[in-house]
């Protein structure tokens, strides 16, 4: 029994050492994707599990990565709480690397038609 109190012990550590992970980039978080936690910290929640940061999303440590009432319309357009910004493009991040928006990434065969634009189901002619 001794055993599994030191590998119970050596797990809490982990777990603590995750949380303080995390909590040493709340403040400021990474910009870019490669900077955050790697390993078990990955896997915590900023401001810890739901509710415990005290209040919403925008507040608390999750405030650091941006307002929660940017939406993204389909016509290219953003809104904040609302209200239409003017320049959409300071609110679009960097494209995911080798995603389908990115403009380096190799087009896998078949998800675009001959003009270049990604097919779609709807337009895809069913002559099985």
């Amino acid at each position: 029994m001794h055993e599994d109190e030191e590998e119970k012990s050596e797990l809490e550590q982990e777990e603590e050492a995750a949380k303080q992970e995390v909590a040493d980039i709340e403040d400021d978080p990474p910009k870019d994707l490669a900077d955050w936690p790697d390993g078990n910290a990955k896997y915590k929640t900023m401001g810890g599990p739901e509710g415990d940061s005290g209040g919403g999303y925008d507040e608390g440590p999750t405030a650091n990565l941006g307002a929660s009432g940017v939406r993204h319309h389909e016509d290219g357009t953003v809104s904040v709480d609302g209200e239409k910004v003017d320049n959409p493009d300071d609110y679009k991040g960097d494209p995911v690397p080798g995603g389908p928006t990115d403009p380096d990434a190799k087009d896998p065969e078949g998800l675009k038609s001959d003009d270049g634009k990604p097919e779609s189901d709807v337009d895809k002619d069913d002559d099985d």
